[in-house]
């Protein structure tokens, strides 16, 4: 593990192998993050977030209590995460300040496996980003983004349908079609196809692997 002397992480964090933490970093106990990961710069993660493996965080993210990152996601410059549809600093007759711990009001958001964030999207609560999704930059998400797809905009809206390696293998000029016949990603040679308005996997890693050509769109 690598930790910057200007990071603050305070007690009960637990931090894996290989895992480096930069300047000025603030994670609060007891939140939990993966080896292999990369911690940016001035980024804040609260308490009880939980960090999978193979995580990398960009500089000045914001990720609030209720969130969970699974392996492999990729979550770029000044994004900011959010928990609650209705903050308010008080109580109603102004006379309280309200606490910063987890109340009934707390909602949970899930960022799937392999999914990235596009720099200064900004994350709603009580949703999923899907596994390899991605967020374009600068979009607002208000609703789940499901598994492959392109999301972007504000609100964000699909866009595309996307290969494991990120690049798109079928546009969205409409509505999700309920089926697509497989379709390759001309870059890597992988192979999906759309059944009941879901983006499956065709052609297994192994032999996909083999096939290269040049990225472009259907």
């Amino acid at each position: 593990m690598k930790l910057h002397p200007t990071a603050l992480v305070e007690d009960g964090v637990t931090i894996g192998e290989n895992t480096s933490v930069w300047d000025n970093v603030h994670i609060r106990g007891p939140a939990k993050i993966g080896r292999d990961c990369i911690v940016g710069e001035k980024s804040y993660i609260a308490y009880g977030v939980t960090i999978g493996d193979r995580v990398k965080i960009n500089a000045f993210v914001y990720i609030c209590t209720g969130v969970t990152i699974e392996d492999g996601v990729m979550i770029s410059a000044a994004t900011v995460f959010t928990n609650d549809l209705y903050p308010r600093a008080t109580t109603p007759d102004l006379q309280t300040l309200r606490g910063s711990e987890p109340d009934e009001e707390t909602l949970e958001t899930r960022v799937r496996a392999g999914a990235t964030i596009g720099a200064r999207a900004v994350i709603g609560c009580d949703l999923e980003i899907g596994r390899f999704a991605m967020v374009g930059m600068g979009s607002v998400v208000t609703r789940s983004v499901p598994d492959f797809h392109l999301v972007h905009g504000q609100p964000a809206r699909s866009v595309a349908l996307l290969c494991r390696c990120g690049r798109p293998f079928h546009k969205l000029a409409g509505p999700m079609p309920k089926v697509l016949p497989a379709t390759a990603c001309r870059r890597c040679g992988r192979t999906y196809a759309v059944k009941d308005f879901n983006v499956v996997e065709v052609a297994p890693p192994a032999e996909a692997e083999t096939a290269r050509a040049e990225p472009a769109l259907s």
